[in-house]
């Protein structure tokens, strides 16, 4: 399994650390659409026993990141075009309420922090940092938004999407045009203009709508690979 252990023998909240361990190999790519999950073989790696686990894989099928099969545990799952085109058009409601509600209270010091980000991810010549990056970028100008719900709502939908995220911005000139669009997000949001970052803000995320579909429907047809 391509996946790292670590001895959670010891830890009151094994549960969660596998949990929290799984996810970030769904979402990096790690384990793959149709990997199985076995319950055994995962208790084994983490040295812990099989109740952590199943609470880890419970709490991945309500972020609909695993499904339990009757007779063949859980495995990881994908999404359909249909899926990711629905996630993108309820981004593009949540982001652009969630950043047009952060404007107003950000900071001189979080406009900094994003500027940051930005410039790391620009300048990164490493496909396997984009996508943190990206996110980090989006959630540290979120954070002023004050939402709670909105933004632990986002970071599921964000979950669903992220290892399609990365590929397309491996695969595509997604890296270059989010550069450009990140920047023009940053901008308004530092001169104070809610209105126009929500509108890039939803311009943005219908771009990479549009790149990843069209990666998606590559590799249902078999021109490209995950």
């Amino acid at each position: 399994m391509a996946l790292k252990g670590v001895d959670v023998s010891k830890t009151v909240s094994a549960g969660g650390l596998v949990f929290e361990s799984l996810r970030r190999a769904i979402i990096e790519g790690e384990l793959k659409d149709g990997d199985p999950l076995r319950q055994d073989e995962i208790a084994r790696l983490f040295h812990t026993s099989r109740i952590p686990v199943r609470e880890a894989i419970t709490m991945l099928e309500q972020q609909g990141l695993v499904k339990n099969h009757r007779f063949k545990g859980a495995v990881v799952v994908g999404l359909s075009l249909a899926e990711a085109s629905e996630i993108f058009d309820f981004r593009c409601i949540i982001d652009a309420h969630v950043i047009r509600a952060a404007v107003p209270h950000m900071t001189p010091a979080l406009i900094a922090e994003a500027r940051a980000i930005y410039e790391e991810f620009s300048s990164s010549d490493d496909p396997m940092r984009w996508g943190d990056l990206n996110r980090a970028f989006h959630l540290t100008l979120y954070r002023a938004s004050n939402l709670p719900f909105h933004l632990a709502t986002l970071s599921n939908a964000m979950d669903r999407l992220d290892r399609y995220v990365r590929a397309q911005l491996v695969l595509s000139e997604g890296h270059t045009r989010a550069n450009i669009e990140h920047l023009e997000i940053l901008e308004a949001c530092a001169r104070g203009d809610a209105a126009a970052a929500a509108d890039l803000t939803v311009t943005h995320i219908r771009g990479a709508q549009h790149a990843l579909i069209v990666h998606l429907a590559r590799i249902k047809a078999g021109f490209g690979s995950a």
